[in-house]
């Protein structure tokens, strides 16, 4: 009975797969800002899935960052960033992936751990984007 439950669940997880909103966490009520990231297929899900975004500027008291770092320079960036989170907030880094990519996850984590944060999820943003989820880690927080 168990092992017939779990087929169904991982059969419907299959047939019916979270969409990339979900998996970044997006919630109707979430503050967002997004900062570089031109992709038109995700900024108009996230106007429909959230009315508080905003683009090109910072805010206070953030639930999410969407942020493209594609080089060392802007992930030297990422301390300034975590001042305008809530403590439990996320920084998405989304960079280019594949041989298109300037910089590489490991550079993200390092950039990260100098920033007083952590890495603690991956989604697959885009066919040409991925990206890295960042937090400030419980014990900080």
């Amino acid at each position: 009975m168990a092992v017939n439950k779990m087929t169904r669940i991982l059969s419907d997880k299959i047939r019916y797969p979270k969409s990339v909103l979900d998996k970044l966490g997006v919630k109707p009520d979430s503050k967002v800002a997004v900062l570089g990231v031109k992709d038109d297929t995700f900024l108009k899900q996230l106007h429909d899935r959230t009315a508080d975004v905003s683009e090109g500027r910072l805010r206070k008291n953030l639930d999410l960052l969407f942020f493209s770092a594609d080089s060392y320079s802007e992930l030297a960036k990422l301390a300034r960033l975590k001042g305008y989170l809530k403590r439990n907030a996320a920084i998405w880094v989304v960079s280019l992936k594949g041989k298109q990519a300037r910089i590489k996850d490991v550079d993200v984590i390092a950039a990260a751990i100098k920033a007083g944060m952590v890495d603690i999820k991956v989604v697959s943003f885009s066919d040409a984007h991925t990206a890295l989820k960042l937090v400030i880690p419980i014990a900080k927080r």
